[in-house]
């Protein structure tokens, strides 16, 4: 039947024609096979008209020669690849034991992304969600189920998850590799792996549906900090129309190292591990690297001012209103960290957080009482899970947030998420969550963790994502559901158009600059309250 079609086809059309003919005919197979400009990927077909594609290669492998070099361009294939299966994962610890993965394996090789699409034609030019995933730049993978794409595909959304370099192998600074880069300059290399992948989907995201003229960053935690970073590198901040922010950026109250700073930093982990050149550090294994890295005393390696992924401090950039002007969906968790990361093992009382506050702010004990309040236990508990989580992450999200709104130019909306977890399912026995929203099981004659004062670090990433179900370890209530269905509404609804609101959904007014502003306070009762927190931030911030 076919070669008869073909046949009568010949007799009617031009070549040019019957190209055209077979062209149609491709994408009426509801794109279970896309064209990307490497090569063809065949899909794993959802329920309800999602396709997933997984484990695209969106650079070559950073292996050998190429480890610590900015990415290069992936390699093309001749055949239909098969994208029906994760990727492996960048090289990392365990540091996270709740983390789940269903990625194949660890591997240097680990430059690959996801997209899920619910289009039916490269015609429909459909709004795009790019995450980055958290792990303080040292865990995290694409795949985990919590950053899954198919809920907001199904939002109308083409959702993308990118794994990038984490640690020593994303982070590393040193003076040969400064010396032999094009572009003067080493570090960053995971920034620049999401760089090349914004890029990828410039390129790309067309054939899956999308419009590459309508791509959203978001990413929480370290994927937060990420955002941060792609909207003032001169690499990425054309490509995107919106940022979403989930707890945290590189705005934070110390500054990030310089390359000279960080170079030190390389060439003396260099010499831990016996390597005395660039060429010797690159033929050490991955693991013994990756192990090396993770001993007691070892260094962080994270994003620094480069001279390239970042001319300057990202301070110094959103001041001078040099950054992406693009509207910004930002906020944070109302217990981002317990009063134990200011008070240790000390009782959480009034005397013993005032003992704690006099060790750091000495002679500001007063203003520092008066900002966060110890006149009960209860009070100083309060005040020093506050101040706790101000400290870690609070104060840089709000500074991002206070700084795009003074300079950006587009409506920044804030937001607070307060909704505690629910109870853990049945079975867990003594067990405690992590950051990444799983379980760490523990000692069972100890005594159960007391419940959280708030949520927690991580804690609204399936909400926001609609990705509650994928999570078995607690159990979620209608509450918690409702919870989700807002959350991801607004999302969406930023995704889609730059502005969260929408119908059913209660006011997000966009936030103003200096004092007077208003956050929306995300829990059951999801409702725009004034914002009281300025006053610390401003403290906080003073040398």
């Amino acid at each position: 039947m076919r070669i008869f079609c073909v046949i009568a086809l010949l007799t009617v059309l031009p070549l040019s024609g019957i190209k055209a003919q077979f062209a149609e005919e491709e994408s009426a197979v509801s794109m279970g096979v896309v064209a990307v400009k490497d090569g063809k990927l065949s899909a794993e077909v959802i329920s309800g008209g999602i396709r997933a594609f997984k484990g695209i290669p969106y650079a070559a492998a950073p292996v050998g020669e190429l480890r610590w070099q900015a990415p290069q361009p992936a390699i093309p294939w001749k055949h239909v690849r098969s994208a029906t299966k994760f990727g492996p994962r960048a090289m990392q610890q365990p540091i996270f034991g709740d983390m789940n993965f269903r990625s194949n394996g660890v591997s240097e090789d680990c430059l690959y992304l996801n997209v899920w699409t619910a289009a039916k034609s490269p015609q429909e030019r459909r709004p795009v969600l790019v995450y980055f995933y958290g792990g303080g730049f040292m865990a995290g993978d694409g795949s985990e189920p919590r950053y899954d794409g198919e809920s907001m595909a199904r939002q109308g959304i083409v959702a993308v998850t990118v794994n990038y370099r984490l640690g020593v192998f994303g982070f590393l600074a040193h003076p040969e590799l400064t010396k032999e880069s094009p572009n003067h300059a080493s570090g960053n290399y995971g920034l620049l792996d999401q760089a090349a992948a914004l890029k990828w989907v410039k390129t790309n995201i067309a054939a899956f549906g999308g419009d590459p003229q309508h791509v959203t960053i978001g990413g929480e935690s370290a994927g937060s900090f990420s955002v941060s970073a792609q909207m003032v590198s001169p690499l990425a901040k054309d490509l995107m129309v919106g940022a979403i922010g989930e707890s945290g950026s590189l705005l934070g109250l110390q500054p990030l190292p310089t390359l000279a700073q960080a170079e030190q930093t390389g060439t003396a982990f260099a010499a831990s591990v016996g390597a005395s050149s660039l060429a010797a550090l690159r033929a050490l294994p991955a693991q013994q690297l990756l192990e090396a890295a993770g001993k007691p005393g070892a260094p962080r390696f994270s994003a620094i001012v480069d001279g390239y992924f970042l001319p300057r401090s990202p301070a110094e950039i959103y001041a001078a209103s040099q950054q992406a002007k693009v509207p910004l969906l930002v906020g944070w968790n109302s217990q981002e960290m317990g009063h134990q990361a200011l008070l240790g093992q000390a009782p959480p009382t009034a005397d013993n957080f005032r003992a704690a506050v006099q060790k750091l702010y000495a002679n500001r004990l007063a203003e520092v009482l008066r900002l966060y309040p110890a006149a009960t236990d209860a009070e100083a508990e309060q005040s020093a899970t506050d101040l706790a989580s101000d400290r870690f992450i609070g104060y840089s999200t709000w500074k991002w947030a206070d700084v795009q709104t003074q300079t950006g130019g587009k409506p920044v909306y804030r937001y607070l998420y307060a909704r505690p977890r629910p109870a853990m399912t049945p079975g867990m026995g003594n067990a405690t969550t992590g950051l990444a929203g799983g379980v760490v099981k523990g000692d069972a004659a100890a005594p159960p963790a007391p419940p959280a004062r708030g949520a927690v670090h991580s804690a609204e990433i399936e909400y926001a994502l609609g990705n509650l179900a994928a999570n078995k370890v607690f159990a979620w209530t209608a509450d918690d559901y409702q919870v989700s269905k807002t959350m991801q509404a607004y999302f969406a609804n930023f995704i889609k158009t730059g502005n969260p609101n929408g119908a059913g959904l209660p006011a997000w007014p966009a936030a103003t600059a200096g004092a007077g502003g208003q956050v929306l306070r995300l829990d059951v009762q999801t409702r725009v309250e004034p914002d009281q927190t300025r006053p610390r931030y401003l403290f906080l911030e003073q040398k």
